[in-house]
């Protein structure tokens, strides 16, 4: 089963016993504080959760598919996420 953002609001809403606008207002605020420490090429780590961090990718040489020739693939930075031991935990019931 898949969770989108609004059955999640609605659990962190039954589970803090808050409301559904609160609970929408403190995922929004977790979110943005998340990519803006990221964004500064900080980590945010949540202890027994995860660590959240900025994974860099050096420039290298690939290959277009269709025709075969090399091509350059610029440097660039993605998010990463590490779990914690909590989570994997949780995972192996």
């Amino acid at each position: 089963m898949k969770v989108n953002k609004a059955q999640l609001i609605d659990r962190v809403a039954s589970g803090a016993d808050v409301s559904k606008a609160a609970a929408g207002r403190a995922i929004d605020a977790m979110i943005e504080s998340i990519s803006d420490t990221l964004a500064s090429d900080d980590s945010v780590t949540l202890v027994g959760f995860g660590t959240f961090s900025v994974k860099e990718r050096s420039a290298r040489v690939g290959r277009n598919p269709q025709t075969g020739a090399e091509i350059q693939i610029a440097a660039s930075k993605s998010p990463g996420f590490k779990a914690g031991k909590l989570l994997k935990n949780a995972l192996k019931a």
